[in-house]
């Protein structure tokens, strides 16, 4: 059985998970709004991929021989004054999630729960690369400085992103 501490700890993480999915489909609809199709793309695709990251906790918490339990979480922001503004939104919700999954890892090695430590280093490698995905559009969108043009074929590189169902 999984100690209660780290299973607190990991339903609070699916919830934050899960937010994240809703925060990312209200950006989703801030560019939709906008005609941006490519950087709607860009978020449908992430808002996909933190439902699955919600889901390998929700899996691991049942296999583990804990029980999920979910709460409702706050209305997420919608409005947005630029895509900068979006991105930047969006870049800081990541590095909120880093630091919680750097937290809840560090209980798990305090708790010398070697099987959790194992399953929240793909997490630790995967918000790396969740920050570093976001901080360059941030910085592109920066050098752009709202140029048309170039937001424009901004865009249509993010059009290009797909999605990829993890492999279960």
């Amino acid at each position: 059985m999984i100690n209660l501490k780290i299973l607190d700890a990991l339903n609070i993480q699916i919830q934050k998970e899960f937010f994240s999915e809703y925060l990312y489909i209200s950006m989703e609809a801030y560019f939709a709004e906008h005609d941006l199709d490519g950087f709607a793309n860009f978020f449908n695709v992430q808002a996909r991929e933190e439902r699955d990251h919600a889901y390998k906790f929700f899996n691991y918490v049942n296999r583990a021989g804990g029980k999920v339990i979910l709460e409702a979480f706050d209305k997420p922001k919608s409005d947005f004054s630029t895509p900068l503004d979006v991105f930047e939104s969006a870049l800081e919700h990541e590095k909120f999630i880093t630091k919680s999954i750097h937290d809840l890892l560090d209980l798990a090695l305090e708790s010398k729960d070697h099987t959790t430590v194992s399953f929240l280093n793909w997490f630790v490698d995967e918000q790396s690369e969740e920050e570093e995905s976001m901080n360059k559009v941030v910085k592109k969108l920066r050098l752009l400085n709202e140029n048309p043009a170039g937001l424009f074929m901004l865009d249509q590189e993010l059009s290009q992103r797909t999605y990829i169902p993890p492999v279960v």
